[in-house]
């Protein structure tokens, strides 16, 4: 169909509706922005009538006409202490500045991604500063379940993301499907893999257990083992070191595994850490063993375009912050849906495409 200026649908006015409801213009304002006194009668009018007209309310000047005010608390691991985290701390900013004309504060409390008690201690602070919504990735999975307990109590809508979790509180989560991008690094890694060599699932992490998305990870790669028929109990290490600052002590820790693993032939690496790896080991020591990992620190991208890391998962950090605090804009503000989950795709990236996927991350978008 040919869209002319003389077939385009006619804009639809309150006067219009106003007229077919028999209605004031001020009692239709009224029905549309939700505020003062309207009988049940000449509301059922005035709504049959915008249906019957097919008039679409205008969520933007609705949420400038209402005043109200979101207040949004943000916990986020500090950047200072894990740079990956300024990348969704990025992404949730760009959303902000999007959206604070409408009436959106946001009050971020950053903490220690390796102290629980940390965690808790800047939740308490968040909930004491009475926010309306509440944004976070749970990397603590204790510390998470008991806080999105606080906010079921509360009646406080949760945006997660990063890691999945199931709780009424939970408005939306916005992520990548760790499960399935563990059987995707799976995939990655059994390609040219021969009879009886194996990879390692590595952890540079703390507590490792307490954080459900790199269970999720490891778990996906098991599975994808398993139904291509590779034996995964006898063709897969688990390898955890909690020490990963320490650039000594994890080349001691790397050069034990690969010694005690002559068969070793591939690396997932469950996190952003994988660069520490090639950090602290030469080329010659990790000759024939190829890298998963994830995301794309500056480090990472170093050794991607080097040819030492294979292949990085890039989870799009920053345009998980950005929708993970739309997450909680849409509904509040704009009284437009939001889905329950949101997976993000699973982009492999090598060394050919990895400056496309850094320019896209830089140029994510403001508009809403």
């Amino acid at each position: 169909m040919l869209l002319t200026r003389q077939n385009m649908p006619q804009k639809i006015r309150i006067k219009d509706i106003a007229q077919k409801a028999n209605v004031s213009t001020g009692t239709v304002d009224r029905v549309i922005h939700n505020r003062g006194n309207v009988s049940a009668e000449k509301r059922a009018r005035v709504e049959a009538v915008m249906q019957e007209l097919g008039y679409e309310p205008n969520i933007i000047a609705r949420a400038l006409a209402s005043k109200k005010i979101l207040k949004i608390g943000i916990l986020l691991p500090d950047p200072a202490i894990d740079p990956y985290w300024e990348l969704p701390h990025r992404g949730v900013e760009k959303a902000w500045r999007s959206v604070a004309h409408y009436g959106v504060e946001a009050q971020t409390f950053f903490f220690d991604l390796f102290d629980q008690n940390d965690f808790a201690e800047k939740a308490a602070a968040a909930l004491a500063a009475s926010p309306g919504a509440l944004l976070f990735p749970p990397v603590f999975l204790r510390a998470a379940n008991t806080l999105l307990g606080q906010c079921r109590d509360m009646g406080l809508p949760v945006s997660l993301f990063n890691t999945q979790i199931d709780d009424a509180s939970v408005l939306a989560y916005v992520g990548q499907n760790s499960f399935q991008s563990g059987v995707l690094a799976g995939k990655l890694l059994s390609y040219g893999l021969a009879d009886r060599e194996k990879v390692a699932v590595v952890n540079l992490s703390k507590e490792p257990a307490n954080a459900k998305h790199l269970v999720d990870k490891e778990s996906g790669l098991v599975r994808y083992f398993e139904d291509q028929g590779i034996n995964g109990q006898s063709r897969i290490v688990r390898a955890v070191f909690e020490g990963f600052n320490d650039e000594k002590a994890l080349r001691g820790f790397l050069l034990d595994l690969l010694g005690s693993e002559p068969l070793l032939r591939g690396m997932f690496v469950t996190n952003s850490r994988a660069y520490k790896i090639l950090d602290a080991l030469r080329p010659t020591e990790l000759k024939g063993v190829n890298i998963v990992g994830f995301d794309l620190l500056p480090g990472n991208i170093r050794y991607l375009e080097e040819g030492r890391i294979q292949f990085l998962i890039n989870q799009n950090p920053v345009e998980q912050g950005y929708i993970a605090l739309m997450n909680l804009v849409n509904p509040l503000i704009f009284d437009k849906p939001t889905d329950a989950v949101q997976h993000l795709p699973l982009d492999i990236v090598v060394a050919e495409n990895a400056r496309y996927y850094l320019q896209r991350e830089e140029k994510y978008g403001l508009l809403v």
